[in-house]
């Protein structure tokens, strides 16, 4: 998502007295009972062991051109216990509350609890992930990567595509000479939920296995103020033309059950700088589970870190991954969301921050697709504050993602269709297979505890296909 960020510096200064201050230790509330302070421990790398529960919370403040300002607060709680597994929390809770405003309106929210437990149940780990996200204007630029024309809406104003109506917010983009990416969008409910479970079969080597469960509703987009093609949307031309199939149109239900195997030697989850973190998946959606159309898919990932530099201030680190359909049948909508088990949800959409950083969203969806990112992580600087560890690190990354097998393309119209939609398809439906979508970019991180991280981030991309640069403020390293 291409954002502008208004206030990232003061997002990074609130954040530090707001987790130090909220930081809550259990043996330093028995020292105080009893007026004294208890010795501070350090590990072997000189860190503070942390104990008890901390917190880490985030005001959310952003802007986005097409979606308005972004506002709303998230919320991170570790529990060490006692510190015996620092820097691994016993268990962490995620809350986020966010929405994207327009013109006095909310138009865009997402409400996000995500549990994560290593002990509740002996010798195993359980994941729970759940979220409600209403996108009124989310991005769709069709399937199959470059098979899918992206042409950029200043262009479709100059070839006189673009006409704005005699609405007064019309009247202010053009005065302006904005351009809005109306015509590459389409709203989306999307309620999603899974439960996971992990345990170890040998040292590094573990089972997976899970439940996950997705709902979503689809629908036009309809501009304020201006229209394409006279009141086209891409989304509406995939319906009209049949690649999105009449009873897929509206969207459907997934309820699938997952199963891997994962190899972790990671030294630390959140923060690593050592190991390798490969996992293989697959997830079965039949319909006697409740599936609305039946589908199973396959995904591999592997994850390695080379530490450069003692101590791990220098890191090299790599993702590789694929995710694969069995047979020649995936919804469309299931289509834009890559597996993950374990305490993280689903990402949402290759392209973005957490699949490949500076292409747009949703720019490559097919049925089998392959990403990757690669950086260089330098933690530069290390000090204590408030009796919390505290880092500055940089990186500077390349990522890069390819459609191996497309989604089917072919004109199945599923009405009549006029002359001029019959040639908007020729227009936006090419006669090419797909190529690289490539990025490289920089970013700076504030990490505290190891765990509780904030981004910041810029990538830009080699194609103008894929579209030109983006900023990102969020939590955690990409993996």
């Amino acid at each position: 998502m291409k954002k502008t960020i208004i206030t990232a510096m003061t997002v990074m200064a609130l954040s530090i007295p707001a987790a130090a201050a909220t930081s809550a230790d259990a043996s330093d509330k028995t020292a105080d009972n009893a007026k004294k302070k208890k010795e501070v421990k350090y590990n072997e790398n000189g860190d503070i062991i942390k104990t008890g529960t901390n917190f880490g919370p985030l005001p959310v403040v952003a802007y986005d051109a097409d979606r308005g300002f972004q506002f709303g607060a998230l919320l991170n709680l570790y529990n060490f216990g006692d510190g015996s597994t620092y820097p691994n929390p016993k268990s962490t809770w995620y809350f986020e509350a966010s929405a994207y405003t327009k013109e006095s309106a909310i138009n865009s929210y997402k409400f996000i609890v995500n549990y994560d437990n290593k002990t509740l149940i002996p010798g195993v780990r359980m994941s729970i992930c759940t979220g409600y996200y209403k996108d009124a204007a989310l991005d769709f630029y069709g399937f199959n990567g470059y098979e899918s024309n992206y042409i950029p809406t200043k262009e479709l104003a100059a070839d006189g595509d673009f006409t704005y109506t005699d609405d007064k917010a019309g009247q202010k983009l053009e005065e302006k000479g904005k351009f809005p990416k109306g015509f590459y969008r389409f709203g989306r409910d999307l309620v999603k939920a899974k439960i996971d479970f992990t345990g170890e079969i040998l040292k590094n080597f573990y089972w997976e296995a899970g439940y996950n469960f997705s709902w979503v509703k689809a629908s036009d987009f309809t501009p304020k103020g201006y229209e394409v093609f006279g009141g086209e949307s891409l989304f509406g031309l995939y319906k009209a033309w049949g690649i999105i199939p009449e009873d897929q149109a509206d969207g459907g239900l997934t309820s699938a059950i997952r199963l891997g195997l994962m190899y972790d030697s990671r030294n630390v989850e959140n923060n690593p700088t050592k190991g390798i973190w490969a996992e293989v998946h697959t997830a079965l959606a039949p319909k006697w589970l409740g599936t609305t159309d039946a589908h199973y898919k396959y995904s591999a990932t592997f994850r390695h870190y080379v530490p450069i530099v003692k101590d791990g201030k220098l890191t090299f680190a790599y993702r590789l991954a694929y995710q694969g359909t069995f047979g020649n049948e995936s919804p469309w909508y299931a289509m834009p969301f890559y597996t993950n088990m374990g305490p993280k949800a689903d990402n949402d959409g290759f392209g973005g921050y957490r699949t490949v950083r500076g292409l747009m969203l949703n720019r490559v969806q097919g049925l089998d697709v392959g990403f990757y990112n690669i950086e260089l992580r330098w933690r530069f600087v290390d000090f204590k504050l408030w009796k919390q560890n505290i880092a500055f690190a940089i990186s500077g990354f390349t990522d890069g993602a390819h459609v191996f097998r497309g989604y089917d393309m072919d004109l199945r119209p599923t009405a009549q269709l006029t002359p001029e939609q019959i040639a908007l398809y020729d227009k936006f439906v090419l006669d090419r297979k797909d190529g690289f979508h490539g990025t490289a970019g920089a970013g700076l991180r504030f990490i505290m505890n190891q765990n509780f991280i904030v981004a910041f981030e810029y990538a830009r991309c080699f194609n103008r296909q894929d579209g030109t640069g983006a900023f990102y403020i969020n939590t955690g390293f990409l993996f």
